[in-house]
């Protein structure tokens, strides 16, 4: 009986990983590790429900350093704006490097009139009104939302972009919205969460 029950449990473990794909934590450079300070205080918390992605909107030439962009978006958002911190919880540079930016128990910020309470808010360092999003920059997305998803059990039809929430914007631009607006970007991420951490 105990044998029987040892191939038993031997087997479920065997099955698990095929029955609930993990999707692998990407490698994210840490606030610290990026040479970024901690948030100015506090505000209240929330639980993520949605992910949406923006773009910076300014630019990013490939010879540009994104820690000087960051340390820059992060002081113009706490001295300027009067935020606690950068208003995005992850930024992606032009090489796909991942960069936390605000905790994300707290909700982002934004300058049009959509509330980005509940959501999990990526950002891509550049314009893509005038600029072309790379492949390692939408893998890197892809990636990251997906682990998001599967972390906060968020489904695909929660994951959006900054103009399907507003009016007032044409964030993340028209060369990195095309991926939404075709299905690609979903496709993507659904084969991330289907093949978990052997993508």
């Amino acid at each position: 009986m105990k044998s029987l029950l040892l191939v038993f449990s031997i087997s479920l473990l065997l099955c698990i990983p095929q029955a609930f794909a993990q999707v692998s934590k990407p490698d994210i450079i840490s606030v610290k590790e990026w040479g970024g300070k901690e948030p100015t205080g506090s505000i209240k918390e929330h639980e993520i429900e949605y992910i949406t992605i923006h773009h910076a909107g300014v630019e990013m030439p490939e010879d540009a350093d994104p820690v000087q962009k960051l340390i820059g978006l992060q002081n113009f958002s706490q001295n300027d704006k009067n935020w606690i911190d950068i208003p995005y919880h992850f930024s992606i540079d032009l090489d796909g490097k991942i960069y936390e930016n605000r905790p994300l128990k707290y909700p982002g910020d934004t300058n049009t009139e959509y509330d980005p309470t509940g959501h999990a808010l990526i950002q891509v360092l550049g314009n893509y009104e005038v600029q072309k999003v790379n492949e390692k920059q939408l893998e890197s997305l892809a990636h990251l939302t997906a682990w998001l998803a599967e972390q906060y059990d968020i489904p695909t039809d929660k994951i959006a972009t900054h103009k399907d929430y507003s009016d007032q914007t044409v964030c993340p631009g028209a060369d990195l919205y095309k991926y939404f607006q075709d299905g690609s970007m979903i496709e993507r991420i659904n084969r991330y969460l289907e093949e978990g951490s052997s993508k």
